[in-house]
């Protein structure tokens, strides 16, 4: 199975619109890694749209 290039874009300009990586450095995490920032991202907007 191959990871699709238009999810990792997703992942990519997620991560970085909210941590304000820079590009390689994302790049440069493992799909793991990547995916558990995208969960805890996820998880904290919840949460600060639940309180508004």
């Amino acid at each position: 199975m191959t990871y699709g290039t238009d999810r990792l874009h997703e992942e990519v300009a997620y991560v970085a619109y909210h941590f304000h990586w820079p590009r390689a450095e994302i790049l440069g995490l493992t799909h793991a890694e990547r995916a558990r920032h995208v969960e805890e991202i996820a998880r904290i907007n919840t949460r600060m749209n639940e309180v508004r």
